[in-house]
């Protein structure tokens, strides 16, 4: 399996030296937006500069040090092996989230929004909610992420997505730490955010009725 260059995305002017040192390992492609897009937005830009540059899969980590990217290799293989067209790292599987240091509070949201997802979506996923993801070029061929929100729900978008399409997902467990300095949303974003999650599982079931249709759910090209 060939290796292809990582693609990082830089919002606007950061004030660490993650541009320089990206430059100086010389096989990273590097994107910069003028100022800060958001969360979805930037994703959208890597997954097209990805796609762009020809991959056939495609992984994306949060920067905030809290996921190992040791399982990188592992996660490319499922994919690559025709196992998995989708794979997520799950924080939840194993006791990786509360041995890390998951905040109590951060794990019971976790654990209510997915429980309620997956009897809304039919489902049975560890978490919706964690920042390691795998997929292979046909799945973001195939799924409409252009017409997600440029916010958080993003992801939970995508995941809908997914599995409207009939695309499997796997899961594998991934240890992760917490620290103060690690990113994180506030409270208010955290219940806009949740309700965004709970919108868009009922977008799903009613689309799967056949009783609404959303963009999200349509085929790309």
């Amino acid at each position: 399996m060939d290796l292809v260059d990582e693609v990082v995305l830089v919002d606007d002017a950061s004030r660490d030296n993650t541009v320089e040192v990206a430059h100086a390992l010389g096989i990273i492609h590097i994107i910069r937006h003028g100022n800060n897009m958001r969360y979805g937005a930037n994703q959208k830009t890597c997954y097209d500069e990805a796609l762009e540059l020809g991959a056939d899969i495609i992984i994306m980590v949060h920067p905030d040090y809290q996921y190992t990217p040791r399982l990188i290799p592992s996660m490319a293989n499922l994919i690559a092996s025709g196992l998995y067209p989708v794979v997520l790292g799950s924080r939840i599987l194993g006791r990786g989230a509360r041995k890390g240091g998951m905040p109590m509070y951060k794990y019971l949201f976790n654990r209510v929004l997915t429980l309620s997802q997956n009897i809304i979506i039919r489902q049975k996923l560890s978490e919706y909610h964690t920042g390691y993801r795998a997929f292979s070029r046909k799945v973001l061929e195939t799924i409409n992420y252009p017409e997600n929100s440029d916010d958080f729900v993003f992801d939970n978008q995508v995941l809908a997505q997914v599995f409207f399409h009939g695309f499997e997902i796997a899961e594998i467990t991934c240890p992760t730490r917490y620290f103060t300095e690690g990113s994180s949303i506030n409270l208010k974003r955290s219940i806009i955010y949740g309700m965004g999650v709970i919108g868009v599982s009922l977008q799903y079931f009613l689309q799967k009725l056949g009783l609404a249709k959303w963009k999200i759910f349509r085929k790309r090209n």
